[in-house]
């Protein structure tokens, strides 16, 4: 399974996603979901990606190697994130087609889903939702953000929390806590946690990246902060022992 979140601020734009593509009783295994390209000076993009394991590195390796043959249409070229949006889109809809038994065995599913963020010189910073259909939208006004993947146990948090004025140091922890209040819940959502931060109009320096192992410090700082004070908070709830009282 799957999860993978972003958010778009007026900051810039988080990622974050996790590795687990397995978690079987004796194999557990991972691979990055999250997939960066840079042009310097000229344009910064971030793709995550979620469902069939074939069919989404399918796409990435298609993405790579039409940059690499200067394709007419290729990340390096298109004018607009949203024109991005539609070459991802109909890459993995081709993908799902040539993967996808014909007939559709059962059981078989070649659906893979992307969240498309990043900003190209001299526009403004975009996110996308892509559909297995090769469609996409982008947030609202009111929840800027998107999920792909196991995304009801990290929601909540985001519901309360994200805005887009949220500073990125409280949106980068809320979508830590996000992925942990998944990880708990889910066994097959699981380290690495990658989580990235991509500034603004910044198309030359490095943007803050940082891939957290199932040790790593500040994730279990952060793991054990919460469930403290998760539980501190539901014990200072106001007492309903008066609704049950005897008249």
């Amino acid at each position: 399974m799957t999860y993978c979140l972003a958010m778009k601020l007026d900051e810039g734009l988080v990622f974050c996603s996790d590795s687990r593509t397995n978690a079987g009783a004796d194999r557990v295994s991972a691979f990055s979901k999250m997939h960066r390209f840079s042009l310097p000076d000229d344009r910064q993009i971030a793709l995550l990606s979620s469902g069939n394991l074939g069919t989404t590195q399918a796409v990435i390796e298609a993405l790579e190697r039409d940059m690499r043959e200067a394709a007419d249409i290729n990340l390096a070229s298109a004018p607009y994130v949203s024109d991005l949006a539609d070459y991802v889109g109909r890459l993995s809809r081709d993908m799902q087609n040539k993967y996808a038994p014909e007939g559709e065995e059962a059981g078989f599913n070649a659906e893979a889903s992307f969240i498309l963020g990043g900003q190209i010189k001299g526009a403004p910073q975009e996110l996308y939702l892509i559909y297995p259909e090769g469609n996409h939208i982008h947030p609202s006004e009111r929840f800027p953000f998107f999920q792909i993947g196991e995304t009801k146990y990290g929601r909540p948090i985001l519901d309360r929390i994200v805005a887009h004025d949220t500073p990125r140091e409280i949106a980068m922890r809320c979508a830590l806590v996000s992925m942990d209040s998944t990880m708990r819940s889910n066994a097959t959502v699981g380290p690495p946690i990658e989580l990235l931060f991509l500034r603004a109009d910044n198309f030359s320096e490095p943007n803050p990246y940082h891939s957290f192992e199932a040790t790593d410090p500040t994730l279990l700082k952060m793991r054990a902060a919460w469930n403290e004070e998760i539980v501190a908070a539901f014990n200072n709830l106001p007492s309903i022992a008066e609704v049950f009282s005897e008249d």
